[in-house]
């Protein structure tokens, strides 16, 4: 039987580790991030992986840096015939990328060599592509820049977030794996090399990205906040306090207002001018310190006004 060791961390990776479990291979070892503090309580909380290992009773190691000789000997003493990595978030050292049998291979979200990164998800939406994928490929000591094994695309339809791509993403990874690994096991694959001067990045997002700018195009706005939504949440400013911006529609307008100005209050919602004689009517929002609620609903309370603007 085939030894694997996984390693992966956020909700992605599980249905990958299910499917290498039910696929029936030897899982050894299960290697992920540390457990963080999470939420307001700051309470310690496992990485869904960990969670999802220690209910098949597979030995969790959890390392702060991978490439630490002591974090590195527990996994090499597993002799493993196979790494299997699904967004663990770093990248393996040499000694043991060269370890195993048959090599570590890495299910990416994305077509590469497009999207090379740690949030391929959310800039395929923000940058309004009709597709993504699931790339299968092998890895190296460089940036998901490894010979390909197989790939899977993935329709983007006009209202899918990086939310529910995400999920098509996670499923689509463990059935492409399923599919590749009897073939890369019996020496039947043959990978091709990526093409670097296709490669465009998908970097781990900023704070700073998160902001609307609302001198973009309706068109923009709206991947924009479907790409963050729902985490980290795409946001404006207005009166100088946060304001999440969950959801909006594209809008039609026939003239050239000033970006970011409020030009119409609606029933189930605000039109906001956009870039290029567009708007968006935002639809769902959250105040600074309060809950996610629907735009009417924070209408009824708020003092806003046409001719106010958002962003400054």
């Amino acid at each position: 039987m085939t030894k694997v060791v996984f390693m992966g961390t956020p909700d992605f990776s599980v249905p990958v580790l299910q499917q290498i479990i039910e696929d029936g291979y030897e899982v050894v070892g299960v290697v992920t991030q540390p457990d963080r503090p999470v939420g307001r309580k700051k309470l310690l909380t496992p990485p869904p992986v960990k969670v999802e290992a220690e209910k098949h009773g597979i030995p969790v190691h959890q390392p702060e840096k991978i490439r630490q000789p002591e974090a590195l000997e527990p996994i090499l003493a597993l002799q493993p015939d196979l790494i299997i990595t699904a967004a663990f978030g770093q990248i393996l050292p040499k000694s043991l990328l060269e370890a195993p049998k048959f090599g570590c291979i890495n299910v990416h979200a994305s077509l590469l060599p497009e999207l090379r990164g740690g949030a391929p998800m959310h800039y395929a939406i923000v940058e309004g592509k009709e597709k993504t994928g699931i790339t299968i490929m092998y890895m190296v000591e460089k940036l998901d820049a490894g010979d390909m094994l197989t790939q899977v695309e993935v329709p983007i339809t006009e209202t899918d977030t990086v939310g529910s791509l995400h999920d098509k993403l996670s499923a689509a990874g463990a059935k492409l794996l399923s599919e590749t690994l009897p073939k890369l096991l019996k020496g039947e694959l043959q990978a091709v090399p990526q093409n670097e001067a296709l490669a465009t990045f998908a970097y781990t997002i900023k704070r700073e990205q998160e902001k609307i700018d609302w001198s973009k195009t309706g068109e923009a706005i709206y991947n924009h906040v479907r790409g963050f939504n729902p985490w980290p949440v795409a946001y404006t400013t207005h009166e100088g306090a946060v304001m999440k911006i969950w959801w909006v529609e594209k809008y039609a307008i026939a003239s050239e207002q000033q970006s970011g100005e409020i030009i119409a209050i609606e029933e189930d919602g605000f039109v906001v001018a956009t870039g290029n004689k567009t708007a968006v009517k935002i639809i769902e929002l959250q105040p600074s310190g309060k809950k996610r609620m629907k735009a009417s609903d924070f209408l009824r309370g708020a003092k806003l006004a046409v001719g106010d603007r958002l962003g400054e």
